[in-house]
């Protein structure tokens, strides 16, 4: 009985709510990450800004994140992955009102390099938290829990096309999801698993040396997956309006078949993992994504676009899942590496394609993604399962 009144962040929820908890956090990133690349088009209207203007502000995001893993791994091992949850998933919200409330590109360069230094965070300390639940538990979860994140993505794509339709006003929008950010975060945060003894999270004292082998091929094999989730999320609602000529609220429908995509795939991907292996899955989704990405850019069109974000959502969703699980046996220092590298490449694939996109188009913009599902393809053929 005194347990359920104890300080809420020594206290162990139950398995079963802790995985909730776990899985609450991973949708309320999804939501956050969902709802700015969602009004992308109405920031850049906003704010007077060219598709080269969005390429910084998202490589802002991207810095942000480049810079987090020296204060990711300190943070980690004062706090523990349960505070950092707390702190991280508290900030975000507060972030995307700031962004809503811009009043200038330098302004919103700011945030987003906080935003990246946020997500950084919160990545690693989900993931961390991820793994002591699977531990605990017994049962295999991370494919499910990063359906969450798409399914957060997902909503937040959903709530976009509402406001588009109800208001055209980014803060108002912005504002009324950070609430439900902060209600969400609230919740969680009370119900994380007890952080393990600090010697089993000490990823700071801990000598991080630059991976080389299978681990290299890791890393890049996250770094490829997450490229492409990012690009996805970024920049499929500019692509459908600038290319096809949709209208705002039409354009969302790209995030939204590419994140239902990702969801339902990713909510039977420890199915299919245990059926046919990661290694095929990463092979045969590359071929997946690949190929359907690129024929839709060379037909052209809405309809084409939607099947080729389909096609892309069900080639990828197993890599971040499987690769975490990979680098999570390695150990602490490994997961640490392969989150904060996801972190990067969700955020540093949107600026390329912008800049490719300054000096051609979209299209091509969106041909580096297909470089990017080659490299998941090749990684797969050389990490060590």
């Amino acid at each position: 009985m005194l347990a359920n009144c104890a300080d809420p962040m020594t206290a162990s929820p139950s398995s079963a709510t802790s995985r909730y908890a776990v899985a609450a956090l991973f949708l309320l990133l999804g939501v956050n990450y969902g709802s700015w690349a969602a009004r992308m088009p109405a920031l850049k209207t906003m704010l007077g800004l060219s598709n080269a203007d969005i390429s910084y502000l998202l490589l802002a995001s991207g810095l942000g994140s480049v810079f987090s893993f020296p204060i990711t791994a300190t943070l980690l091992h004062k706090l523990g992955p349960r505070r950092l949850c707390w702190l991280a998933s508290a900030l975000l919200p507060l972030l995307l009102i700031a962004l809503g409330y811009s009043p200038s590109y330098g302004f919103a360069l700011v945030v987003m390099v906080l935003e990246g230094l946020a997500v950084s965070c919160l990545n690693v300390a989900m993931n961390a938290q991820a793994v002591t639940v699977e531990l605990q538990g017994g049962k295999a979860i991370m494919s499910r829990l990063h359906a969450t994140f798409s399914l957060g993505t997902l909503a937040a794509a959903g709530i976009a096309y509402g406001f588009t339709n109800f208001t055209a006003s980014v803060p108002l929008h912005f504002c009324a999801v950070a609430l439900l950010m902060w209600l969400a975060a609230g919740w969680a945060g009370r119900h994380l698993v007890a952080d393990p003894p600090r010697n089993e999270v000490d990823v700071a004292r801990q000598p991080f040396s630059v991976p080389t082998g299978a681990a290299l091929w890791l890393v890049l094999g996250v770094f490829g997956g997450t490229i492409v989730e990012g690009s996805m999320s970024d920049w499929t609602a500019l692509y459908l309006k600038e290319r096809t000529g949709a209208s705002d609220a039409m354009a969302t429908w790209g995030l939204g078949c590419f994140s239902v995509t990702m969801s339902l795939s990713r909510w039977f991907g420890d199915l299919a993992r245990t059926r046919f292996g990661p290694r095929a899955l990463l092979l045969y989704g590359g071929v997946i994504a690949g190929g359907g990405l690129g024929a839709a850019v060379l037909m052209g069109g809405f309809v084409p676009g939607l099947l080729g974000f389909i096609a892309v959502g069900l080639g990828v969703a197993a890599v971040s899942p499987c690769l975490y699980q990979v680098a999570a046996r390695q150990g602490p220092v490994a997961l640490a590496a392969a989150t904060t590298t996801g972190s990067l490449g969700l955020l540093v694939g949107p600026p390329i394609i912008g800049f490719i996109a300054h000096h051609s188009h979209l299209g091509w913009g969106l041909g580096f993604v297909a470089v990017s599902v080659a490299l998941i393809a090749y990684a797969a053929t050389r990490i060590d399962w």
